[in-house]
C-alpha cells in the first residue's frame, strides 16, 4: 500500500490516479476542506482520509507532498516506524523512468501546454500523462509520458526526459528563487538532463542564453525560430496559422484558441509532432479538439455574462488572461477578480500585478491566500493593498460579496487565483440565477 501523505495537492492527486492506473494500491490523507482534485480521486475509488498518525500502518510505503514539512504527525510516524518515504518528484521519476517521458517545464503555460500535448499524442499514438491541474493515467501499453515539471526548490531536476520543453523562464517563487540569474541557472541544468533533445520558446528573453550539450530547437513567431508561426491571424473564432520546420513548410493549424500563449503553447506540441514523425493534418485536426485544461480559461455563459476561471497567480497569467479574453470577447467589459496568493509573490510583484489589471475595464482584489511558511508577520505592510492602490478602476472584495459583480451585465468576469476563488464565482453563478429566477416570476 501506498499512502500519500497530502493527496489532494494538485502534482499529488495526479500521481495517486497514475499509480492507481497501473496497478499500484493507492490511499491518502489531506485537509477535509473540499479542493477540486479530490474529484477524481473519489471517482476512482481512491480513499482519502483526514490527517491522523493512525493512518500510517508499517506495511506502507509512503509519498511526502511537497507542502508536507518533516514535522508533520503522519511523517513523524512514518519516522518511528523505519518507513520508506518518497519525496513526490523522487516518486514520479521513478515512475516515468519506465517511458519516453516528454517534460513540460516553464514559469507559465505548463499545464495547458502538457495538457495539449497528452490530448494529442494520447488521441494519435497513446500518452500517459501527469498534469498540474489533478489529471493523471498510465498504461504500460503506452510509449509516451507527458510530464508537468514545476521548478520549485529545483524540483524537476529529478527528471531525465527524452525531450524537454521550456515554454518560457521569468521570476517567480522568490521565497527560494534569489534573482533571475538563479532561475535561468536552474533552467540549464534542467535542459541538460534532456536524454534527446531541448524544444525551447525562442521569443522568451532568456532561453536563447542557455547553454545546452544536447541539440535545442526554438518555437515562435519570430524569424529566427526553428519551428516558426507564419501568416498568424487572431479573431473572435481563434487563431490561423501556418507552420514551418527549420524553413520547410509543416501544415495550415485553425484553432479555436485564444491569445498568443495559445500560439505559443500550440507550437511546443507541434514541435514533438514533428520530430516524432506524425502528419501535420493529423495533429491539426486533434489540436481542434482539445476543450482546455482545468481551471484555465474555463467558461460559464449565463445569459450575457461570461465567467472565466483561471488558475492565474503571476503579473505575466494575469496579464495574458486579460489578453486572451479582449480577443475571444471585443464587445464585452473585460472584469478582472484576482486573489492574490502568497505574501512573498505580492511584496516582489504588486506594481506589476496592478499594471496586468489595468488592463481590464474594471477589477476587483480579494484578501492575500498564505501558503507554505508565510506569515504576516515575516512581511510587515504586505497585503493586497499594495495591489489596491495602483489600479485605475479597482476595488477590494470578499469571497462574501458577490453581489459587488452584479452591476457588470454585459462582461466577461474572470476570476484568477490557484485557490479557492471558484467560491466567490459560484456564489455569484447562485446570485445571477436567483436573480433571473425572480424576474421569471
Amino acid at each position: 500500500m501506498y499512502h500519500l501523505i497530502g493527496i489532494k495537492g494538485t502534482g499529488m492527486s495526479s500521481l495517486a490516479l497514475i499509480m492507481y492506473s497501473l496497478g499500484y494500491e493507492v490511499e491518502g490523507s489531506d485537509k477535509e476542506t473540499h479542493f477540486f482534485t479530490e474529484d477524481k480521486l473519489r471517482e476512482a475509488g481512491i480513499t482519502i482520509l483526514p490527517y491522523d498518525k493512525e493512518n500510517i500502518k508499517e506495511d506502507m510505503y509512503i509519498i511526502q507532498g511537497n507542502a508536507i514539512h518533516e514535522d508533520h504527525e503522519e511523517v513523524v510516524r512514518a519516522k518511528e516506524l523505519g518507513l520508506k518515504i518518497y519525496h513526490y518528484e523522487e516518486m514520479v521519476g521513478k515512475l516515468t523512468r519506465m517511458f519516453e517521458t516528454i517534460t513540460v517545464a516553464g514559469c507559465h503555460g505548463k499545464t495547458t501546454t502538457t495538457s495539449l500535448l497528452a490530448h494529442t499524442l494520447g488521441e494519435l499514438v497513446g500518452c500517459n500523462y501527469l498534469i498540474g491541474d489533478g489529471n493523471g493515467f498510465a498504461s504500460k501499453e503506452n510509449k509516451h509520458f507527458a510530464l508537468e515539471a514545476c521548478e520549485y526548490k529545483r524540483h524537476f531536476l529529478a527528471y531525465t526526459p527524452t525531450y524537454a520543453i521550456i515554454t518560457n523562464i521569468d521570476l517567480d517563487h522568490t521565497d527560494y528563487y534569489q534573482d533571475i540569474d538563479d532561475v535561468r541557472s536552474a533552467y540549464q541544468e534542467y535542459a541538460n538532463k534532456a536524454e534527446k533533445m531541448v524544444i525551447a520558446c525562442g521569443d522568451d528573453p532568456y532561453t536563447h542564453s542557455l547553454e545546452t550539450t544536447k541539440p535545442i530547437f526554438f518555437y515562435g513567431i519570430d524569424d529566427d525560430n526553428d519551428i516558426l508561426a507564419r501568416n498568424v491571424e487572431y479573431t473572435e473564432k481563434g487563431i490561423t496559422f501556418d507552420v514551418e520546420v527549420e524553413g520547410n513548410y509543416y501544415g495550415h493549424f485553425d484553432l479555436p484558441f485564444y491569445g498568443k500563449h495559445m500560439l505559443l503553447n500550440s507550437l511546443a506540441v507541434i514541435a514533438i509532432c514533428y520530430y516524432e514523425r506524425i502528419e501535420a493534418k493529423a495533429v491539426a485536426a486533434s489540436l481542434k479538439t482539445f476543450t482546455g485544461a482545468k481551471r484555465r480559461f474555463n467558461e460559464t455563459v449565463l445569459g450575457d455574462r461570461v465567467l472565466i476561471d483561471d488558475y492565474a497567480h503571476h503579473p505575466m497569467e494575469v496579464r495574458t488572461t486579460i489578453r486572451a479574453a479582449r480577443q475571444k470577447y471585443p464587445e464585452k467589459e473585460i472584469v478582472a477578480v484576482l486573489q492574490p496568493h502568497t505574501l512573498a509573490r505580492v511584496e516582489d510583484f504588486h506594481k506589476d500585478f496592478s499594471e496586468a489589471l489595468n488592463l481590464a475595464d474594471t477589477s476587483y482584489v480579494l484578501p492575500v491566500t498564505l501558503d507554505r511558511e508565510d506569515r504576516y508577520e515575516d512581511y510587515p505592510g504586505v497585503d493586497e493593498n499594495l495591489i489596491l492602490k495602483n489600479l485605475e478602476n479597482g476595488h477590494k472584495i470578499e469571497m462574501n460579496e458577490p453581489e459587488k459583480l452584479l452591476k457588470h451585465e454585459n462582461a466577461a468576469i474572470l476570476f484568477m487565483s490557484p485557490r479557492n476563488i471558484y467560491d466567490l464565482e459560484n456564489n455569484l453563478k447562485d446570485l445571477i440565477t436567483k436573480n433571473d429566477d425572480d424576474q421569471v416570476v
